[in-house]
């Protein structure tokens, strides 16, 4: 109701501005030279203001920046609970402000609960006292601005009945022209009577108007005022007007454009309501008067422009910031640290956001629901992302926990090869399993390795002795392994007798420790290979010699041992006889008349070859068996 009733008033001093005709300057009652060049003085203010017809509500305020709910809610407080008129464009302002800064919290509320690892589904907004409060303050306000509209309505029908009762005083005058000189105190009093009544009903104002200007018209037409009083009322007018000139140059000096247009409203108002000057000054005076006026609207259009200009760079700043945000939620995020990276990168530019002003008025909800649409669609995926992972870590944990039991219940066993065994492949499990967190995580490995640990270490305890005896062992082959390496130098008769010797030595020698056992044998079986051949022992011979050397071992296990051996070497030698059998009957029957044929029969022969020396050999084992048993 209060923003139709300002805009009305707008409306109505633009259509008195516009509607009111300059005089004739001709004199058509004769003898009323004065008369005339009155009305044309009182006419020719109303055209001289029309050039500068702009509304107050065509220029709004500058904008108060509000930081915070409580800054905006203690204004409308102020405004509500004193005898302020609330105005339009500051209601607007504080409505905007308030929940714009309502909104961020409530934004900034659920991503902390997001990244707390709440899932966005559940959120829910919690009952803001705040707004409570602010809409009982507008509500107050509402009231109020309904009752001032009442007040003012009433007041401009009280106003209205007042001018009219003002232009009955004047149209009595009109009617009695032997008394228009005696009546003129009473008509100058009645004219500031006028000046001073303030609105009216628009949809009267211009009516109203005309009717008091007729009749002031026919009031000048019927006096006869001498030289001097209308001298007098042309110089006290100059002076006004002089003096409203130079307070319109002045306003081009104020630095608030805003503030210098309001101003200038006041004077163009009191401009209007100053009586003529003299006919030649008339032009001069005004056109000082519309220069200054014509510096101040043009400093303010250009305000506007500039405002808008600001806005459009605004749009396109908030617009690449749309599309970062954009672009960053379009990325494949593989892992936590790189959400963790582009959550920074997020931040950052929400923060450059709010330092950006405002978008022209029918984009700026536009951009701002598309920047909130991409930040969202961000953090939608952020949380989808560590809900997964949460359930990730979840499972990986329970895996570990499994493996934290087993190898507490193997612990304390005294299976030393076997536990071994089983708590290096729980290891091995443990490897493959994926991450879990941290706190979690460390306090899961210290039960894992406790567990693993006590084993190993008793383990150790109990194999203290066995190790000292590998070690010894060790000491001893080093010694027979260095030993065939000084026979390789030598030349002696007997070197392979030696050789024998220090095999059988070497093979009778027991474990030694397990990390130095394939760098010994490598050694060993090394300088074994060089002396042999150098000796130009067989495979075979050397295959026996190792046969011999284990006679020994195999006759300790007692009972039967050699014996089975040897039904096993028979079983062997006979077996071979016969395939040689077998072998060399095929021969027989194939034919060499081919090339084909001939190279089937010098594989056989190879093979028969083989077999031959496979059976020597097994028949040396049995005279080796012989000869250990008797």
């Amino acid at each position: 109701m209060m923003d139709s009733q300002e805009n009305t008033l707008g409306q109505e001093k633009t259509e008195e501005l516009l509607n009111v005709a300059p005089a004739d300057n001709s004199d058509g009652n004769g003898g009323n030279t004065d008369v005339a060049n009155k009305m044309q003085e009182e006419t020719t203010v109303g055209t001289e203001e029309a050039p500068t017809a702009q509304t107050e509500a065509d220029a709004p305020e500058q904008k108060k920046v509000y930081k915070s709910k409580k800054e905006v809610i203690a204004r409308l407080k102020e405004i509500a609970h004193s005898d302020e008129n609330p105005k339009k464009d500051e209601m607007e302002i504080l409505k905007t402000a308030f929940y714009k800064l309502h909104f961020a919290e409530r934004e900034a509320d659920m991503k902390a609960y997001i990244e707390g690892g709440g899932n966005p589904d559940t959120y829910k907004v919690q009952p803001d006292a705040d707004e409570e409060e602010f809409k009982a303050e507008m509500s107050v306000i509402k009231e109020k601005r309904a009752k001032i509209f009442l007040e003012q309505e009433k007041e401009k029908q009280d106003n209205l009945k007042k001018k009219l009762d003002i232009i009955e005083k004047i149209k009595a005058m009109v009617t009695s022209p032997e008394e228009a000189n005696k009546s003129y105190q009473e008509f100058k009093k009645l004219q500031q009577e006028w000046k001073d009544i303030k609105a009216v009903p628009a949809e009267k104002a211009n009516e109203l108007w005309r009717n008091y200007q007729l009749y002031v018209e026919q009031f000048y037409d019927l006096l006869k005022l001498n030289s001097e009083a209308r001298e007098y009322d042309f110089k006290k007018n100059l002076e006004i007007k002089t003096r409203l000139c130079e307070a319109a140059e002045k306003l081009a000096e104020e630095s608030d454009v805003i503030s210098a247009f309001h101003q200038l409203q006041e004077l163009h108002q009191e401009y209007r309501e100053t009586g003529p000057v003299a006919k030649e000054l008339r032009e001069e005076i005004w056109a000082r008067f519309k220069a200054a006026s014509t510096v101040i609207n043009k400093r303010h259009q250009q305000h506007f422009e500039d405002l808008r200009g600001k806005e459009e760079e605004n749009l396109e700043k908030k617009t690449a910031l749309c599309e970062k945000v954009e672009e960053i939620a379009g990325t494949e995020i593989k892992n936590a640290s790189e959400w963790d990276k582009k959550t920074k990168e997020i931040i950052a530019i929400q923060a450059e956001w709010k330092t950006i002003g405002f978008a022209p008025q029918k984009m700026n909800v536009k951009i701002f629901e598309r920047f909130r649409a991409a930040c969202d669609n961000f953090f939608g995926k952020k949380a989808e992302y560590f809900k997964a992972l949460k359930q990730q870590f979840s499972e990986n944990a329970e895996k570990k926990k499994a493996l934290v039991e087993q190898a507490q219940a193997l612990k304390d066993s005294t299976d030393w090869k076997a536990t071994s065994d089983k708590l290096i492949a729980l290891q091995k499990e443990w490897k493959t399993i994926g991450m879990v967190p941290k706190k979690l995580g460390d306090k899961l490995w210290e039960d894992f390795l406790g567990a693993c640990n006590h084993f190993f270490d008793a383990r150790n305890s109990a194999n203290a002795g066995t190790r000292s005896e590998e070690r010894a062992n060790l000491e001893k082959k080093c010694d027979i392994i260095a030993q065939l390496k000084a026979l390789a130098e030598e030349a002696a008769d007997d070197i392979q007798e030696k050789v024998r010797e220090l095999v059988e030595q070497f093979n009778a020698i027991g474990h030694v420790p397990f990390k130095e056992k394939d760098a010994v044998y490598k050694e060993y079986h090394g300088i074994l290979d060089k002396l042999y051949k150098e000796l130009n022992v067989t495979t075979a011979r050397r295959r026996l010699d190792k046969f011999k050397s284990n006679i020994k071992s195999v006759a300790e296990k007692g009972g039967n041992a050699l014996d089975n051996e040897r039904s096993r070497l028979m079983r062997r030698y006979e077996s071979l006889k016969q395939e040689i059998q077998t072998y060399e009957n095929n021969i027989g029957f194939l034919s060499a008349s081919s090339k084909k044929g001939n190279s089937l029969i010098d594989e056989m022969n190879r093979k028969v070859q083989k077999l031959k020396d496979d059976m020597n050999l097994v028949r040396e084992k049995i005279k080796a068996i012989d000869a250990e048993n008797n």
